[in-house]
């Protein structure tokens, strides 16, 4: 079991910014910027590369969740990230979408 379905399943805690029936938007413990959020599907995927055709709507939903909330906290200047397999930094391999607002970013990125 992934430290985020255990979030999910509540055995472990999180500061959760929202939650439905298909996602749950918790802080980053680790944030790299004012606001860092992690959008996650409560369908465990572990990486983007195990998505398939019947998880297009899902991952859809993410950016409209990511949306929902930075809307809701006032920001319409954010950057959002999927990180994808260990050598891009993914450290929790259950699929989550990294939402960042509330200083300058610097591009490229990486």
């Amino acid at each position: 079991m992934t430290l985020f379905e255990k979030i999910i399943a509540r055995q472990i805690p999180a500061n959760i910014e929202y939650e439905d029936s298909n996602y749950i938007v918790i802080h980053d413990i680790n944030p790299q910027a004012p606001v860092h959020l992690l959008v996650i599907p409560k369908k465990p995927i572990p990486t983007l590369n195990d998505l398939t055709d019947a998880d297009r709507e899902l991952v859809g939903g993410m950016f409209r969740v990511a949306s929902q909330v930075m809307r809701n906290k006032g920001y319409t200047d954010y950057r959002a990230v999927f990180n994808c397999g260990p050598g891009a930094q993914q450290t929790v391999f259950h699929l989550h979408l990294h939402i960042l607002a509330g200083r300058t970013f610097q591009w490229p990125p990486g």
